[in-house]
């Protein structure tokens, strides 16, 4: 009897180490047809993530977390508050104006949206929403999971105006913008204790929303495989349903995205509320908090290499995945404003500048004449100028995706 169960022990190892050898994810992705590299143009822009990429979906989502008021959209066409978080367009838009879409991305849950619209291009992304699914939980926003669930509802949408082999093309050869993090760090790390109970360093943190970005980015067959022989051999039947409910989830991947850029984290230390939540003399010494920017910096070099060891195993398949660095060209316009014509890199446009965001930032509020001048709208978040500059930095690996 003991020989029978050291035996069936053994075995059983030998049987996971031979799956996890064989079953690599290459042999279970499904194929997407091949590129056609004559054909570089992008089909649609489809944008996941939060308030830098969110045109205006949280309008229809019960939350604080809105924008669809004065002086947001001031400078937007016809001086219209959209939803965007800042005076004008995101770098999304000027992303959908240069591959030659249209001039403005909007949101999918906009139940106005006509075929042509679909078709071109939408945004998912949700203000407030991070890869954590605490942090969208705090904001009750849509979390970026359930923005891929959007995602698959819009599939069908397509499907039915255009057919399913037509969709699967048109989705291979559209551009996906996901840009998240921000929130995870500065409305959920950082300050609520939740997460620092249970991740008691940065680092663990970091590795604890790289499984949420490779999860939502491709949860691939064969790891789902893995698990269920896991299941099998190991566990009971009760860890048997919750693995299978929450390890099962189809990725961007599985749903045919092929061209992914993925923004990383912005200097997080120079966001004008950041600084005056944590200045010893916020009011009299403004500048960057090194150590949000020393978070930022770590969680990008991981998340760069993540990225291009998924680029690698795929490939073969068509894949066309890409890091954005947005930290380097924040620190350039930090560094060089002048000579890009900036007087104003600490505070906001919208009020004092040091806290008003959202709700804060209304009607009432006092709003600079000239946004131009200003780094960023509101405490947060960035001048449409600022937001054209960022895509500056997004467009040569928007040409290296679309060259193929």
């Amino acid at each position: 009897m003991e020989y029978y169960l050291t035996t069936n022990k053994n075995l059983q190892a030998l049987v996971l180490l031979l799956l996890i050898i064989f079953l690599h994810p290459v042999w279970f992705i499904p194929k997407a047809q091949a590129v056609d590299k004559k054909n570089n143009k992008a089909s649609a822009v489809l944008v996941f993530g939060d308030s830098t990429a969110d045109p205006g979906n949280n309008n229809y989502v019960s939350t604080i977390f809105k924008s669809n008021f004065p002086p947001y959209g001031r400078d937007f066409a016809n001086r219209k508050p959209t939803g965007r978080f800042t005076n004008g367009r995101l770098t999304t838009d000027f992303l959908a104006s240069y591959v030659g879409l249209k001039e403005y991305v909007p949101p999918y849950l906009d139940p106005n949206l006509s075929t042509k619209e679909l078709m071109t291009g939408v945004s998912f992304a949700s203000a407030g929403s991070g890869y954590d699914p605490l942090t969208s939980q705090l904001s009750n926003v849509i979390p970026i999971l359930k923005q891929l669930e959007y995602f698959k509802e819009y599939k069908k949408r397509l499907e039915s105006a255009i057919g399913k082999q037509q969709t699967e093309n048109h989705i291979n050869k559209a551009i996906f913008v996901i840009s998240a993090g921000t929130n995870d760090f500065i409305v959920n790390y950082f300050t609520i204790p939740i997460r620092r109970k249970i991740y008691t360093t940065l680092s663990s943190y970091d590795l604890f929303l790289m499984q949420h970005v490779k999860h939502f980015l491709q949860n691939s067959k064969a790891v789902t495989v893995i698990i269920i022989i896991i299941v099998i051999l190991f566990v009971s039947q009760a860890d048997y349903n919750y693995l299978s409910t929450n390890f099962c989830v189809k990725s961007l991947w599985a749903e045919g995205a092929r061209r992914i850029a993925v923004v990383g984290l912005p200097p997080m230390g120079c966001l004008p509320a950041v600084i005056t939540l944590n200045s010893p003399n916020a009011f009299q010494s403004r500048g960057c908090i090194e150590k949000y920017c020393s978070v930022a910096r770590d969680y990008n070099k991981i998340l760069q290499n993540e990225l291009h060891f998924m680029q690698r195993s795929l490939a073969i398949f068509g894949a066309r995945i890409a890091y954005v660095d947005i930290y380097e060209p924040v620190i350039e316009l930090i560094k060089e404003h002048k000579r890009y014509g900036f007087d104003e890199i600490y505070n906001g446009c919208c009020g004092t500048g040091y806290l008003e965001a959202s709700f804060l930032c209304n009607p009432l509020s006092y709003a600079c004449p000239d946004a131009n001048k200003y780094m960023f709208w509101d405490s947060i978040h960035p001048t449409e100028k600022t937001y054209n500059y960022a895509f500056k930095s997004l467009r040569p690996v928007v040409d290296s995706i679309l060259k193929g």
